[in-house]
């Protein structure tokens, strides 16, 4: 926690000592007894404590705010103005004598700044702080929960705590929401917020304004559809209620030990965070979104997305890509079309296991049916698209009906989420789904004329199978290498071959064994390329590395394209690039760049890639002219993308993946500043169940990036990367390198800095002046501190990347104090003028081969 947190919490230390009476016995406010900046109220059990607190990013905003009273941080879970801040802590909190409300004045006693605002008028009010952080306005006679005049559980903020409920209810008349705070230390309104959609088939959105970002799907009896994680447990369980008075979402604790909260960050993520005492600080349980089938409609109409494919957009069964070229490039947001047209008499229902269901707001639900009249009601109604059982539990009952475009659907693993669903598909389709191992059902009267059909025109594709065969051979004996293809460049440059290429591999070890590998991945033709670069031109060429150099490209559809050339004569390029291939095709996350495909021709070997406008991050962060660009809300969010990006990585996707190679020119920049992370080159795929590493002879990475361990002695793991994102968090704060940082600053490195700035409590003399004047002091701190712990010499006392993205998401995480920083490598001055010109540097350490090189 930031120092300027412990100063603004201190006040509420200071009240324990001036008025320890006053604290330990009232959880109230009454006519006579109010609330002012020197006190605080504290629950009965003492379990949450109410006061002001000020901005961290501001001194002169201050507001009313709920926290946990016995955790050593003071987590806040509740703002009362959080949109109407006092300028100092002299205001007053009391009952109104006019009409019983409570109402918050300014520092001159008499502007209201914030009132309760209940309807009607009341006498003889109190105002009460409970042990389950509700803050209520009660008649001083009655304390039944049913009589409050009003309550905060009714105007959450950014955390849901246990029985507080999201959405609708009849009786206020009120819906429910999360919405995060501005930035981690500015409480007002931000941009995202969670809320309950109550329509049709209710779920629960995660939005940015007015746009979705990512839906929970329906309620379906055990978990929101698509959140196969949600799993009742010991320490917690969950409550859907929908009825004609309420429909609201809400969880509880079974053990009074943990503490257990949903808070809706600044960021965009959704977290359940839990406090275990055995622990002593906050573990991230459960986030969303996680990766990229998680993005709202990300696969369109009709698409499905499934991690465990690549690419991860599929069409439903009888559906074909709405834009094939978008598609092949593994953009699938444009969704998919039928085949053949739907005939209301034959259609039949195919079904899906384990899958989100689709985007269910207009969805009809009856909960009195059971499924085999859900079906003959769908089968009746042309216009229905699909449907389920409304309920999951013992077997499943009740009927969800969809007559729309069905959207936002996702594969999940066998047994692991989701639930069955029935679309409506043509007669033939089914059958073909059937043969290949689907189940479904249609109607049994035209069961035999669809056979007699689908014979008759299998023989007929059959036949023109055989045709084209041959025409397609004569064609090849015509054309062979390509030169002698009688169509133009820009005809051929149309062509995306979707046949997967063969490639050879070999392995770590250097050993001489090939194999062959098949990969899910569209094949560019190198003429497409020639054309969409210029034919390489210096004018397209947006950078050089070890490996070869890359160029941008226009394809004829007017896509940007990114092209990686590996050099003819880059010995250690093939491995890298096969490596590469294998890893990224089947990677899939918002924050790590998206590979659209490769070129393998003749002696040619190239990798396509989304386009960034950006570029890399180190062709912005060190140039001071460009500097500027990245103000300090820019970096903070760069520095939160690559963390999740990295926390994809190491444990989210379907491999477990170290990087070995993160620096600034290896994080890419999109036109809205979003960081995606690049160049799987040198990454490893661990298996699921290793945590301590491996060792290698082949020490391949970045000096100044790599973590002791692994430059010494070759052992690398995920806190490898936790090493060189720790440097690359304070790369981005302090707008210098790592090295050469001694020929500038006269220190050993910029850790060895930061770490002796850090000491001297003066953080944030190291931020870059680039970055503006408008920053949280507690957020650059907490970000130097975040750095300073992923550079600990042993591994071992590293955070995983979970609890970086929690410390980096939330002011309330309670932070170890870093140790001595490990400093890789470091050289003498001449050493490191001596080899300034050289682009790689081979030395050896301890028997291990060492290839280290300069940015790429």
């Amino acid at each position: 926690m930031s120092t300027k947190n412990h100063s603004f919490f201190s006040l509420f230390i200071t009240t324990f000592t001036l008025f320890p009476l006053f604290i330990s016995s009232t959880n109230l406010i009454t006519p006579t007894q109010f609330l002012t900046g020197d006190r605080i109220l504290v629950s009965s059990q003492q379990e949450f404590e109410l006061g002001f607190f000020p901005s961290n990013n501001n001194n002169h905003s201050w507001y009313i705010g709920i926290c946990y009273n016995k955790l050593p941080e003071k987590t806040i879970v509740w703002v009362a103005n959080r949109d109407a801040p006092l300028k100092n802590p002299s205001g007053i909190l009391k009952i109104s004598p006019d009409d019983g409300n409570l109402v918050l004045l300014d520092e001159t006693g008499e502007k209201p700044v914030w009132s309760t605002q209940f309807s009607g008028r009341a006498e003889n009010t109190v105002a009460e702080l409970l042990d389950t952080g509700n803050f209520v306005l009660r008649r001083e006679d009655d304390d039944s929960p049913g009589t409050y005049l009003w309550q905060s559980f009714d105007y959450p903020t950014d955390t849901l705590l246990p029985g507080m409920k999201l959405g609708w209810d009849s009786k206020t008349g009120l819906n429910r929401f999360l919405t995060a705070w501005r930035s981690p230390g500015d409480p007002s309104t931000g941009d995202y917020s969670f809320r309950l959609n109550t329509s049709g088939f209710p779920e629960i959105y995660l939005m940015n304004n007015q746009r979705i970002d990512y839906r929970s799907g329906p309620w379906n009896g055990l978990r929101f559809s698509g959140v196969p994680e949600m799993k009742a447990s010991p320490l917690i369980s969950f409550n859907f209620t929908m009825g004609p008075g309420e429909i609201s979402y809400s969880f509880k604790l079974n053990d009074k030990s943990v503490y257990s909260r949903l808070v809706m960050q600044p960021t965009g993520d959704l977290q359940r965070l839990t406090w275990i005492p055995t622990n002593r600080v906050w573990s991230l349980y459960w986030y969303a979104p996680k990766d990229q089938c998680d993005d709202y409609r990300e696969c369109g109409v009709y698409g499905i997305c499934d991690t465990n494919a690549s690419p991860v957009c599929k069409c439903l069964t009888g559906f074909e890509p709405r834009n094939p070229q978008a598609w092949i490039l593994r953009d699938g947001s444009d969704g998919c079309v039928r085949v053949r047209r739907l005939d209301c008499e034959t259609d039949g229902f195919l079904k899906m296991s384990n899958v989100k269901l689709p985007e269910s707001g207009a969805a009809f639900v009856d909960r009195g049916i059971g499924l085999d009249r859900c079906r003959e009601i769908c089968r009746r109604n042309c216009s229905c698209t699909g449907y389920s059982d409304a309920d999951i539990v013992g077997g499943g009952s009740g009927c969800a009906i969809w007559a729309e475009d069905l959207y936002d659907m996702r594969q999940y693993a066998v047994a692991e989420g989701g639930q069955d669903f029935y679309f409506r598909v043509a007669a033939a389709d089914l059958d073909q789904a059937q043969t290949a191992g689907y189940s479904g059902d249609h109607s049994n009267k035209t069961r035999k004329i669809i056979i007699i059909a689908g014979i008759t025109i299998g023989i007929f594709l059959m036949g023109l199978a055989i045709f084209f065969s041959l025409m397609g051979c004569k064609s090849k004996t015509a054309q062979g290498n390509g030169i002698f293809d009688q169509r133009g460049p820009r005809e051929r440059s149309r062509d995306l071959l979707i046949k997967t290429p063969t490639i050879p591999s070999k392995r770590d070890n250097h050993s001489s064994e090939n194999v062959t590998e098949e990969l899910d991945l569209p094949l560019f033709d190198f003429a497409t390329l020639i054309i969409a670069t210029d034919n390489f031109s210096d004018a397209n060429k947006l950078g050089q590395g070890g490996f070869g150099s890359v160029y941008k490209g226009v394809l004829i559809e007017g896509q940007e394209i990114a092209v990686k050339r590996l050099s003819k004569n880059s010995g250690q390029g093939l491995y890298e690039f096969m490596n590469e291939v294998k890893l990224i095709a089947r990677l899939q996350h918002r924050n790590l760049v998206r590979l659209l495909g490769c070129c393998i021709e003749m002696e040619e070997k190239m990798l396509i890639y989304e386009y960034m406008e950006n570029k890399s991050l180190d062709s912005m962060l060190f140039q001071k002219d460009k500097g500027v660009m990245l103000e300090w809300q820019t970096r903070f969010n760069i520095i939160c993308g690559i963390a999740r990006g990295l926390l994809y990585l190491h444990q989210d996707s379907r491999f477990r993946i170290i990087h070995r190679d993160l620096k600034p020119s290896n994080v890419l920049l999109d036109k809205e500043m979003n960081p995606k992370i690049s160049d799987f080159g040198m990454a490893r795929i661990f298996g699921g169940d290793q945590t301590d590493g491996e060792y290698t002879k082949r020490v391949v990475g970045t000096y100044g990036y790599m973590s002791p361990e692994y430059a010494m002695d070759g052992h690398f793991s995920v806190k490898s990367d936790v090493f060189s994102f720790g440097v690359l968090v304070l790369e981005i704060v302090s707008g210098t390198k790592n090295r050469g940082f001694y020929q500038t600053h006269n220190h050993l490195n910029l850790l060895a800095y930061a770490w002796k700035l850090y000491k001297e409590g003066k953080g944030l003399e190291l931020i870059d002046t680039s970055a503006g004047e408008s920053y949280s002091e507690s957020e650059v701190m907490r970000c130097i501190q975040v750095g300073l712990l992923c550079v600990q010499e042993h591994g071992d006392d590293r955070p995983n990347m979970s609890t970086v993205v929690l410390m980096l998401s939330s002011e309330c995480v309670s932070m170890p104090q870093p140790k001595h920083p490990g400093y890789c490598m470091g050289r003498r001055p001449a050493e490191a003028e001596l080899s300034s010109n050289r682009q790689d540097e081979t030395c050896t350490v301890n028997e291990v081969t060492m290839t280290i090189l300069d940015g790429r």
